[in-house]
């Protein structure tokens, strides 16, 4: 019926699927994926447990402190360190 239709499905083997997002991924381990194709719109649809991993290299504790170091609001902080890859001796240096 679904072929009759135009639409048709392949089952993908996948072992994990990732979703990158600004501040974390999603991440489906052993996830159900399967390959849709309908009247030659082709698209993914993926089922499975999900979980969020942080993208984050830098704690809080790392924040507090750069904070106490330089005298720098959090948020300055936070940006600095996102904008380069996390560097505490570099945020420190800098920011003082």
């Amino acid at each position: 019926m679904m072929k009759k239709m135009g639409i048709s499905q392949i089952p993908v083997d996948a072992k994990r699927v990732i979703i990158e997002c600004e501040d974390h991924n999603i991440v489906l381990d052993e996830p159900s994926v399967l390959k849709v194709n309908m009247q030659g719109q082709q698209t993914y649809q993926i089922s499975g447990e999900e979980r969020e991993e942080s993208t984050q290299v830098f704690s809080d504790e790392d924040v507090q402190m750069v904070v106490e170091k330089t005298g720098k609001s959090e948020e300055e902080v936070r940006e600095f360190l996102e904008n380069n890859a996390g560097d505490i001796a570099l945020a420190i240096i800098e920011l003082k």
